[in-house]
């Protein structure tokens, strides 16, 4: 295929909110926050694993912090991702009864799942907070980087936070427009990726 090819879907350029105002920059803020997060996370974690690997190969031993390392960034990356799956319309969604409702009640029930899932993340944003003061608490360090094992996990307060806004960014966006949006800036539909120009 060529390079331009218009079967090709690329969703990585420069993200531009659906949102007027104050709201559409905090959501390209954040957005690139997210973007910045995710590339760095996967790029050290390839590097980390090939030089590890490497390291074995030619020392016949590895680096003994390598698997912390990458341990440290799958949690990065997931807590990352979510927000990143909930901005561009990518989480599972279940549709049957959702589809066969008129677009009137299409568009109530996006709001109400929007607006619940936003509450739901902040939920979880709130008691994994709780989790990392227990951690805190405990004073347990990694054995190999020998820091304390709570600060591995201040994504996860920061990936639901994110998530939680981004639900309900999508709410007001489903408030002030006319169309159903999965995100502020997907629309709803079973294209890959159908979004707002």
């Amino acid at each position: 295929m060529s390079e331009n090819s218009p079967d090709l879907d690329d969703d990585t350029g420069t993200f531009e909110s659906g949102l007027p105002g104050f709201l559409g920059t905090i959501d390209v803020f954040i957005s690139k926050v997210e973007a910045v997060m995710l590339a760095m996370g996967v790029i050290l974690m390839a590097v980390n694993t090939c030089v590890n690997v490497i390291a074995r190969f030619v020392f016949g031993e590895g680096l003994f912090f390598s698997g912390e390392i990458n341990r440290i960034l799958i949690i990065l990356i997931t807590f990352a991702g979510i927000g990143y799956a909930a901005r561009h319309g990518r989480h599972i969604r279940m549709s049957a009864i959702y589809d066969a409702f008129p677009p009137k009640a299409r568009k109530a029930l996006m709001i109400f799942i929007a607006l619940f899932t936003s509450v739901v993340m902040f939920f979880l944003c709130y008691h994994s907070y709780g989790y990392i003061e227990t951690l805190y608490d405990r004073g347990r360090i990694l054995p190999a980087l020998g820091f304390e094992i709570w600060w591995i996990y201040i994504w996860a307060p920061v990936g639901f936070a994110i998530t939680g806004i981004q639900y309900f960014l999508t709410a007001i966006k489903n408030f002030t427009s006319k169309d159903v949006y999965l995100s502020t800036g997907v629309v709803d539909g079973y294209a890959d990726t159908e979004s707002e120009v």
